[in-house]
């Protein structure tokens, strides 16, 4: 059986890679990814922010006034499957993102880089995602695109951002965790693709998979509640007349509980979802305790 090595993949062939030759990959990948330039790092990882963040513009819009109109389970998958746009512009465009980096652990369990190179790459990388977030955010919120609809896609910005600040912080790690794990097993098929199409297909299920079931990405909301406090702060009174609510109906929705009751704990849940869950195990599987016969 052929192996990946850093010069040598399968590109004879059509079929997908196997999952012992997709740690493989994930390893030469992971290394390559934590020691990129910082400039490089960081910019990629603006990137990546502005496309999840983009994935969530279609999502909140596309799910505005469903509430009522649709099954709740339906609703829900319409926010998945729209949402994979954010990861889907990751995966092929080329982006850095957080969670999807959490994967290099792998490298770091073989002994391919430090922990300080791990760590490093994760703070330039989370720094860029946020700053991508908030530029999107700000750019959204100036353009008016959620007045659209007589203020329903605000609106159902506001209902978004203000339940996810709703959360105890023991539910906010969970469901990060149960999110990081989708998202990072949607990057390990990736890493079996042959192709864009390939790749696009991989994303989308368990992209929607973590939208739809309602579990918590830290990257998606730095958006999400941002533009949420955006509205609530500083949309005019038009916006509140045409939606029946004020700014006073939405007291969860604040600086402190975005940064403390949700993205710090969702942020933890992540990297143990990631890391833990996914890449330590197909790491001991593959890689440190090989399953498959050598040859």
């Amino acid at each position: 059986m052929n192996r990946v090595t850093d010069s040598s993949i399968h590109i004879n062939s059509i079929d997908a890679f196997l999952p012992d030759e997709m740690a493989q990959r994930a390893e030469v990948i992971g290394v390559k990814k934590a020691k990129l330039a910082f400039g490089t790092m960081f910019l990629l990882a603006v990137l990546a922010g502005a496309f999840i963040a983009l994935g969530s513009v279609f999502s909140t819009t596309v799910t505005a006034g469903a509430a009522g109109n649709l099954p709740f389970g339906v609703t829900k998958l319409l926010g998945g499957l729209t949402f994979s746009l954010g990861l889907i512009l990751v995966v092929v465009a080329g982006a850095e993102l957080f969670t999807g980096n959490n994967l290099i652990v792998m490298a770091l369990a073989n002994g391919k880089i430090t922990i300080r190179e791990l760590l490093r790459c994760w703070w330039i990388v989370f720094a860029g995602n946020f700053v991508g977030s908030i530029a999107t955010v700000a750019i959204v919120y100036l353009s008016g695109q959620w007045m659209q609809g007589s203020g329903v896609i605000g609106q159902n910005a506001l209902a978004i951002a203000s339940t996810k600040c709703q959360f105890t912080f023991l539910q906010a790690i969970t469901l990060g965790v149960l999110c990081n794990a989708l998202v990072c097993l949607a990057i390990w098929l990736c890493y079996s693709a042959r192709s864009t199409t390939d790749k696009i297909l991989s994303v989308i299920l368990p992209i929607t998979a973590f939208v739809a079931a309602g579990f918590e990405h830290c990257v998606a909301n730095m958006y999400l509640i941002p533009i949420g406090i955006f509205i609530k702060t500083f949309a005019p009174a038009r916006f509140w007349e045409m939606i029946g609510k004020s700014s006073g109906d939405y007291p969860a929705l604040t600086w402190d509980n975005f940064l403390i009751a949700n993205l710090f704990p969702v942020t933890l849940g992540n990297i143990f979802g990631g890391s833990v869950m996914v890449a330590l195990v197909y790491w001991t599987i593959y890689l440190r305790n090989p399953l498959v016969e050598k040859g």
